[in-house]
């Protein structure tokens, strides 16, 4: 076992084999964890928000194969029954609901998450998958950084409004599908991307940490409920965000790339495994993984203090 930690270290630092689908099924040899049980899921509600392609439906897929009542949380209802209906397939037994709701918006974040009160007095999983890579900086409908609202704003909106449902679980879980990317970019002092030449994938890697870094933070919110937030990378995988936004290292990497099935692998075992993961922590490849590579690396706290402040005051919501 101490061989194989070392090994999965490794290649966790050398990212090529530890993002990719030889960390994947090298990890499955060597350090197995444990599969959740085939029902571990049964009776619950689990929210997959960007449920509608890549690590979305796999993610959907695999949470309702262990018994969920599965909602398909998209931004369009067309694409969603057209998910549905191939999982459906897949899994005639499973119960699968779809539900609109575009996470960059606030206003219809606040719209879903009142109906899903009423339609979901209870829920147990809220998986904030829905992701985006604009190539040029554009406002959401409030003005704000859009990949800033898609991956920060309107999850901490969503998991405060829907706090309620969540704390009537007996043992709810909130995971934020982050990314590797990550690692290539501090707390931002400037959430917004105001200044400076604007990146699509810097802005993508910027908000990615930001979920990183406020995943403590939300774990000790929302501890008095028992309400445990994760935060995981999927490695690198084969999806139509990584093929449309990022054309170049897709084709590059082809051949090493993940399945979405394997790289969702993280979020449903988070979603399902007992018991359950300590809260507040960071996850690939069913294993805690360090926020930062370098041994003095860290986030500035100030910057994390600002930057949870300015979003929080963002949705509108006290710190």
């Amino acid at each position: 076992m101490r061989l194989a930690s070392t090994l999965d270290t490794l290649a966790d630092r050398s990212v090529v084999i530890g993002y990719s689908k030889l960390g994947y099924l090298l990890r499955r040899r060597w350090f197995r964890q444990g599969d959740p049980a085939p029902d571990a899921l049964a009776g619950k509600v689990v929210l997959v928000t960007g449920a509608s392609s890549g690590l979305g439906t796999a993610t959907a897929a695999g949470v309702a194969a262990l018994g969920a009542t599965t909602v398909l949380v998209v931004r369009s209802v067309e694409r969603g029954e057209r998910t549905r209906a191939e999982l459906a397939q897949r899994l005639p037994e499973a119960d699968f609901a779809v539900a609109r709701c575009d996470l960059d918006d606030l206003d219809d974040v606040r719209r879903f998450a009142a109906d899903a009160l009423d339609r979901w007095p209870t829920v147990d999983v809220v998986v904030h998958n829905a992701g985006t890579m604009p190539p040029e900086r554009t406002a959401s409908p409030q003005g704000h950084e859009l990949a800033l609202a898609t991956h920060v704003l309107g999850p901490l909106l969503l998991t405060e409004q829907l706090r309620p449902a969540l704390a009537r679980a007996t043992d709810p879980r909130v995971i934020l599908m982050s990314s590797g990317g990550m690692y290539a970019q501090p707390v931002p002092g400037d959430v917004e991307y105001r200044t400076g030449r604007y990146k699509g994938a810097v802005a993508y890697a910027r908000t990615k940490r930001l979920q990183v870094a406020f995943t403590p933070l939300l774990a000790e919110r929302y501890a008095s409920d028992g309400i445990a937030v994760h935060a995981l990378h999927p490695g690198w995988a084969d999806t139509p965000g990584v093929a449309g936004s990022l054309p170049g290292f897709h084709r590059i990497t082809g051949p090493l790339l993940r399945t979405a099935a394997e790289g969702a692998d993280t979020a449903i075992w988070l979603a399902a495994t007992t018991p359950p993961p300590p809260t507040g922590r960071f996850w690939h490849d069913r294993r805690q993984r360090p926020t930062h590579y370098l041994p003095w690396g860290g986030d500035d706290p100030q910057a994390v203090r600002r930057g949870w402040a300015a979003c929080w005051t963002a949705v509108g919501r006290p710190v």
